[in-house]
């Protein structure tokens, strides 16, 4: 199924730049636009070419020896041309994924910081599992509190901090 919508794609795309290439040979098109038409299309290949040049890094294993890690990294930038702005792009896309899981790692703690201070009616107090007075305990609504401040520690830090590859 895969393969069919594939393969009728890729016919798709040769049927446009079929048609693209008799216009221009009509001059339909000024040589300006012409080169405006070239530098989209070559942006949307690069762009599309991108994620795929990015992960072939990703497989390299960190445990074997210096030598072989070499080898295996002199062979992967032979066949991927990695430029300043891909890898650029790849940084930014990084800081923007580990920025926004930091920001929801800090609203987790705040909101588990604010079930735990703020009173809750009645209602919604659940159990309490451990009494200090009469009156007062430990609720399970505080221990869900502390479950989700303690997530939301676990994804500030997970952020913050730098992956080490085993």
């Amino acid at each position: 199924m895969k393969d069919k919508q594939t393969t009728s794609e890729a016919k798709l795309v040769e049927q446009k730049a079929d048609e693209l290439v008799a216009l221009l040979q009509k001059g339909v098109v000024d040589v300006k636009h012409a080169k405006a038409i070239q530098q989209k299309i070559n942006k949307a290949i690069d762009e599309a070419s991108l994620p795929k040049t990015i992960e072939a890094f990703k497989g390299l294993n960190a445990g074997q020896d210096r030598l072989g890690l070499l080898n295996d990294f002199e062979l992967l930038l032979s066949q991927h041309q990695l430029d300043t702005n891909t890898s650029k792009q790849y940084l930014s896309n990084e800081r923007i994924k580990k920025t926004v899981v930091a920001i929801i790692g800090v609203t987790m703690i705040t909101l588990g910081m604010a079930m735990i201070i703020m009173p809750a009616p009645p209602y919604f107090e659940m159990f309490t599992i451990f009494h200090f007075t009469p009156n007062d305990g430990v609720t399970l609504m505080d221990l869900i509190a502390l479950l989700i401040v303690f997530t939301g520690v676990y994804l500030f830090l997970n952020a913050l901090l730098k992956k080490r590859s085993t």
